[in-house]
């Protein structure tokens, strides 16, 4: 296998954005992973572990082309559903979650509105993929149809996933999202709620790009 592409230093970001999605509770238990990625090759959270608790030597290099790795221990079981996102965009970090609001309104409706203009960050309105059982090719296909130009997706009776920059961006997806999913869930318990068209979110991202 080729030299690893990862050091410490990748390996501690990658653990402090686990730490940092457990904190604001996005996960359950061990449910939830996360990764990075460079060139051809993905550090991804194992397979079992406590986001509070991930060792950074725990973490598993694998090849984005067909997941292979040296052996030394398990890769998450959603590594399909990573590298297929990496294999569509152009992110340099994964997030995914079971965050409570964004999983009850993955069994509610099939998209997450403009709610609120923080949306835009996301790149609009959020998509919800087709349930598949996780894990498998099947979900990995569903997940990256739902975010083509997003940066991320609900995932049907399932949460979540964001695509960033870096593991840092991803993180600050994941909160943005599961912040959009509660608004939005309360607004539409209380009512109608009122939902920003694309001119509006056009406009925010002229304003962000001014910025």
């Amino acid at each position: 296998m080729a030299d690893r592409a990862f050091d410490a230093a990748d390996r501690a970001a990658l653990t402090a954005g686990a730490r940092a999605v457990a904190q604001h509770g996005l996960v359950v238990g061990s449910a939830g992973n996360l990764s990075v990625r460079r060139g051809e090759r993905v550090l991804i959270t194992p397979r079992g572990a406590l986001c509070e608790a991930v060792d950074p030597d725990a973490c598993v290099e694998i090849a984005l082309a067909d997941g292979a790795h040296d052996g030394h221990g398990r890769p998450s079981s959603e590594s399909p559903l990573h590298r297929a996102i990496y294999a569509a965009s152009g992110a340099g970090a994964i997030v995914h979650t079971h965050s409570h609001y964004a999983t009850v309104l993955s069994t509610l409706v099939d998209e997450l509105p403009p709610i609120h203009y923080a949306i835009h960050a996301l790149g609009g309105t959020l998509r919800v993929a087709r349930y598949e059982t996780f894990g498998t090719d099947a979900l990995a296909e569903a997940v990256t149809e739902a975010m083509e130009g997003r940066r991320g997706a609900l995932m049907a009776n399932h949460g979540a996933v964001v695509a960033g920059h870096d593991i840092e961006h991803a993180v600050h997806l994941a909160v943005t999202l599961e912040w959009l999913a509660g608004v939005y869930y309360d607004a539409i318990v209380a009512g109608t709620p009122a939902i920003l068209d694309e001119t509006d979110i056009e406009a925010v991202r002229e304003r962000v790009g001014a910025r």
